[in-house]
Protein backbone atom coordinates (compact mmCIF):
# COMPACT_ATOMS: atom_id res chain seq x y z
CA UNK A 1 0.00 0.00 0.00
CA UNK A 2 2.87 2.36 0.60
CA UNK A 3 4.97 2.39 -2.54
CA UNK A 4 0.85 2.62 -4.42
CA UNK A 5 0.86 6.01 -2.06
CA UNK A 6 4.45 6.53 -3.34
CA UNK A 7 4.01 6.41 -6.97
CA UNK A 8 0.33 7.85 -7.40
CA UNK A 9 1.26 11.31 -8.28
CA UNK A 10 3.58 10.44 -10.83
CA UNK A 11 0.59 7.59 -12.16
CA UNK A 12 -1.69 10.31 -12.06
CA UNK A 13 0.33 12.53 -13.79
CA UNK A 14 0.85 10.06 -16.85
CA UNK A 15 -2.25 9.43 -16.89
CA UNK A 16 -3.18 12.86 -17.87
CA UNK A 17 0.01 13.18 -20.18
CA UNK A 18 -1.05 10.19 -22.32
CA UNK A 19 -4.82 11.52 -22.20
CA UNK A 20 -3.41 14.96 -23.67
CA UNK A 21 -0.97 13.06 -26.27
CA UNK A 22 -4.08 10.66 -27.58
CA UNK A 23 -6.99 14.25 -27.55
CA UNK A 24 -3.87 15.55 -29.77
CA UNK A 25 -3.45 12.26 -32.16
CA UNK A 26 -6.91 12.35 -32.81
CA UNK A 27 -7.42 15.43 -33.50
CA UNK A 28 -4.60 16.40 -35.08
CA UNK A 29 -3.32 13.30 -36.73
CA UNK A 30 -6.26 11.52 -37.59
CA UNK A 31 -7.94 15.28 -38.09
CA UNK A 32 -11.11 13.92 -36.15
CA UNK A 33 -12.51 17.32 -35.72
CA UNK A 34 -13.82 17.65 -31.39
CA UNK A 35 -16.84 18.33 -30.94
CA UNK A 36 -18.42 20.71 -28.29
CA UNK A 37 -18.05 18.45 -24.92
CA UNK A 38 -15.11 17.04 -26.03
CA UNK A 39 -13.56 20.84 -25.77
CA UNK A 40 -14.68 20.92 -22.42
CA UNK A 41 -12.69 17.91 -21.44
CA UNK A 42 -9.70 19.14 -22.83
CA UNK A 43 -10.25 22.62 -20.79
CA UNK A 44 -10.20 20.04 -18.16
CA UNK A 45 -7.67 17.37 -19.24
CA UNK A 46 -4.95 19.76 -20.51
CA UNK A 47 -3.78 21.41 -17.29
CA UNK A 48 -3.93 18.50 -15.05
CA UNK A 49 -1.19 17.43 -17.37
CA UNK A 50 1.26 20.47 -16.76
CA UNK A 51 0.07 20.74 -13.06
CA UNK A 52 0.33 16.92 -12.27
CA UNK A 53 3.75 17.01 -13.54
CA UNK A 54 4.79 20.17 -12.29
CA UNK A 55 3.58 18.45 -8.78
CA UNK A 56 5.10 15.29 -9.56
CA UNK A 57 8.65 16.65 -9.86
CA UNK A 58 8.43 18.98 -6.48
CA UNK A 59 6.49 15.53 -4.48
CA UNK A 60 3.80 18.33 -3.46
CA UNK A 61 1.00 15.86 -2.74
CA UNK A 62 -1.03 19.32 -1.49
CA UNK A 63 -1.80 19.43 -5.56
CA UNK A 64 -4.77 17.13 -4.79
CA UNK A 65 -7.17 20.10 -3.52
CA UNK A 66 -6.58 21.31 -7.17
CA UNK A 67 -6.67 18.37 -9.47
CA UNK A 68 -9.73 16.53 -7.42
CA UNK A 69 -12.32 18.99 -8.59
CA UNK A 70 -11.30 19.63 -11.94
CA UNK A 71 -10.86 15.94 -12.72
CA UNK A 72 -14.11 14.84 -11.05
CA UNK A 73 -16.04 17.66 -13.01
CA UNK A 74 -14.04 16.10 -16.45
CA UNK A 75 -15.25 12.83 -15.32
CA UNK A 76 -18.78 13.82 -15.53
CA UNK A 77 -18.56 15.23 -18.78
CA UNK A 78 -16.95 12.34 -20.21
CA UNK A 79 -19.61 10.35 -18.79
CA UNK A 80 -22.48 12.59 -20.55
CA UNK A 81 -20.81 12.56 -23.03
CA UNK A 82 -20.45 8.51 -23.32
CA UNK A 83 -24.30 8.46 -22.30
CA UNK A 84 -24.76 10.82 -25.13
CA UNK A 85 -23.01 8.32 -27.59
CA UNK A 86 -24.55 4.89 -26.18
CA UNK A 87 -28.09 5.33 -24.64
CA UNK A 88 -30.89 5.99 -27.44
CA UNK A 89 -32.93 9.71 -26.28
CA UNK A 90 -30.05 10.90 -23.97
CA UNK A 91 -28.71 13.31 -27.00
CA UNK A 92 -31.67 15.43 -26.98
CA UNK A 93 -31.24 17.04 -23.29
CA UNK A 94 -27.99 18.97 -24.62
CA UNK A 95 -27.89 19.09 -28.37
CA UNK A 96 -24.59 20.01 -29.98
CA UNK A 97 -25.69 23.28 -31.91
CA UNK A 98 -22.48 23.87 -33.86
CA UNK A 99 -19.90 22.19 -35.73
CA UNK A 100 -19.48 18.22 -34.82
CA UNK A 101 -22.73 16.20 -32.96
CA UNK A 102 -21.58 15.17 -29.68
CA UNK A 103 -23.63 12.34 -30.33
CA UNK A 104 -21.29 11.16 -33.40
CA UNK A 105 -18.78 8.38 -32.38
CA UNK A 106 -15.17 8.68 -34.66
CA UNK A 107 -14.15 5.33 -32.63
CA UNK A 108 -15.93 2.51 -31.61
CA UNK A 109 -13.83 0.06 -30.46
CA UNK A 110 -15.05 -3.46 -29.32
CA UNK A 111 -18.92 -1.71 -29.61
CA UNK A 112 -18.06 0.23 -26.61
CA UNK A 113 -14.90 2.13 -26.25
CA UNK A 114 -15.17 5.59 -27.62
CA UNK A 115 -13.27 8.68 -27.30
CA UNK A 116 -15.81 10.06 -24.54
CA UNK A 117 -15.43 6.57 -22.87
CA UNK A 118 -11.27 6.92 -23.11
CA UNK A 119 -11.72 10.19 -21.37
CA UNK A 120 -13.82 9.00 -18.54
CA UNK A 121 -10.92 6.34 -17.76
CA UNK A 122 -8.28 8.73 -17.99
CA UNK A 123 -10.35 11.00 -14.98
CA UNK A 124 -11.38 8.00 -13.40
CA UNK A 125 -7.98 6.69 -12.99
CA UNK A 126 -7.15 10.36 -11.94
CA UNK A 127 -9.29 9.91 -9.12
CA UNK A 128 -8.17 7.19 -7.98
CA UNK A 129 -4.44 8.20 -8.06
CA UNK A 130 -5.43 11.05 -6.11
CA UNK A 131 -7.70 9.28 -3.40
CA UNK A 132 -4.35 7.63 -2.48
CA UNK A 133 -2.49 10.40 -2.56
CA UNK A 134 -1.59 11.59 1.00
CA UNK A 135 -0.07 14.33 2.09
CA UNK A 136 3.49 14.65 3.54
CA UNK A 137 3.94 15.18 7.41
Amino acid sequence: MNSIRQFSLYGAWIVAVVATLGSLYFSEIREFIPCELCWYQRILMYPLSLILGIATFRDDKSVKKYVLPMAVIGWCISLFHYLEQKVPGFAEIKPCKNGVLCSAEYINWMGFVTIPFLAWTAFTLIIVCMAFTRPSK
